[in-house]
């Protein structure tokens, strides 16, 4: 079918000078295919279902636009934690600041430096494409197709964590990056991201988890106002296996998370979870998850939290579907978001389909202002409003915020957060 006329400038016009990234035979397949998937359905525009909340156009044109870099006194997320570091500079990894990507069970290597790895060339770009039925997804597509570096991590054994940090120098940087991790049966990692990575920054991850594995993700998305950024992660889970990603967003002028999981073992765990900050009318954040049950007996969750003030938007998208057979499945689904004025939207899609008949599944969202009664209790006993407003901010928070496994994680990125609601109170 010929896409319409409109969609199909806008897709010719970003295409026409993309050069695909030298590399292996095999990448080099995979990154065509990529190409093509992005030809034959079009770029997003908003007349697409899951566009019609997010205006997709600057992450569509051809060219990107200029963000300034944040100058941050504090140091980086994650920098207390024991984990491997490895740093991209606008897209571009920097030795200097990284560590020996050597370590105990796991095995990295650069999409850069890839050549004949064989567990890469059966996955990279095959979750993406199986991602694309029932919905399409083009600039995940696109990712893969222009992605001029990223990680392939193959994880054996207990890998401890390893942090992927984005930095960022040049204030027209475009960048795109895709990451693979297969994890082995009954292998563990932790791996971090921090960081803005560009004006405009695009990256996929696929993550393979094979039966007892466990593989746990925690994201802080960086604070440069003017940024935009679209993410992709697509996880397909074994039998026992255990998925958690957990996502922090503060500033940015556009943030499209997308999330794709399929649950393809019995008694297997999958949870992604989000909470967003935003103050301006700048701002818009947009989740968007779906969660495919294809075994028996697993569980599910997505909780979602945003806090926004000042104009700021925030979206939910998020769906569970249940196919024929996965009985016993436990979906939980959650969105809720806390407007701290009358000018700012909060933008909610939730659904259910279902094909199995013992199934516990439920979805909720809600939006709403601070608790008057809750309010004026702390203030009766002596907390200033300021205060006040901030505790009880964090105590909307606090439930995605616990989906974060490890506490002194989840430490960290509490006070960072009661440090940036002190900075935008008024």
């Amino acid at each position: 079918m010929a896409l319409p006329q409109r969609k199909q400038d806008a897709t010719d016009a970003r295409l026409e000078g993309v050069m695909l990234p030298e590399g292996p035979a095999w990448l080099t397949k995979a990154r065509k295919a990529a190409l093509g998937r992005v030809a034959a359905v079009g770029l997003p525009a908003r007349r697409d279902e899951y566009w019609r909340f997010t205006d997709p156009t600057t992450l569509t044109d051809a060219a990107a636009i200029t963000a300034d870099v944040l100058e941050v006194e504090e140091d980086p997320e994650f920098s207390g934690a024991d984990a491997l570091r490895v740093v991209f500079v606008d897209g571009v990894f920097d030795e200097g600041a990284s560590d020996d990507l050597s370590a105990a069970g796991v095995t990295i290597t650069r999409l850069a430096q890839a050549q004949d790895l064989t567990w890469a060339a059966d996955l990279l770009g095959t979750l993406e494409e199986r991602g694309q039925q029932p919905v399409e997804r083009p600039l995940a597509a696109l990712t893969t197709a222009t992605a001029t570096d990223g990680l392939l991590i193959h994880v054996t054994g207990q890998a401890g964590m390893i942090h992927l940090r984005y930095d960022r120098k040049d204030a027209g940087a475009d960048v795109a990056l895709h990451h693979v991790v297969k994890l082995d049966a009954g292998a563990v990692v932790t791996l971090l991201e921090s960081g803005a990575g560009a004006a405009r920054f695009a990256s996929n991850m696929e993550v393979d988890v094979a039966d007892g594995a466990a593989f746990h993700h925690v994201r802080a998305q960086g604070r440069d106002h003017g940024r935009r950024m679209n993410t992709h992660t697509f996880a397909r889970i074994g039998a026992e296996a255990t998925f958690k990603s957990f996502t922090l967003s503060v500033n940015g002028a556009l943030t499209r998370n997308d999330c794709i999981m399929e649950i393809l073992g019995d008694d297997a765990t999958a949870h992604v979870a989000g909470a967003c900050v935003g103050d301006g009318e700048d701002f818009h954040h947009d989740d968007t998850v779906f969660i495919t049950h294809d075994a028996v007996g697993c569980e599910s969750r997505q909780v979602f939290k945003k806090v926004l003030r000042n104009g700021a938007v925030g979206v939910f998208q998020g769906k569970i579907l249940v196919k024929h057979g996965a009985q016993k499945t436990d979906g939980y689904q959650i969105s809720q978001s806390l407007l701290l004025d009358g000018d700012s939207q909060f933008l909610a899609k939730p659904e259910l389909e279902i094909y199995a008949d013992d199934v516990a599944c439920s979805h909720g969202s809600t939006s709403g202002a601070i608790d008057e009664d809750a309010l004026f209790y702390l203030r009766s006993r002596g907390v200033p409003e300021k205060t006040a407003t901030t505790l009880l901010t964090l105590s909307f928070l606090a439930e995605a915020l616990q989906e974060i496994a490890d506490e002194s994680l989840a430490d960290d990125l509490r006070d960072r957060l009661a440090g940036w609601l002190d900075r935008h109170q008024h």
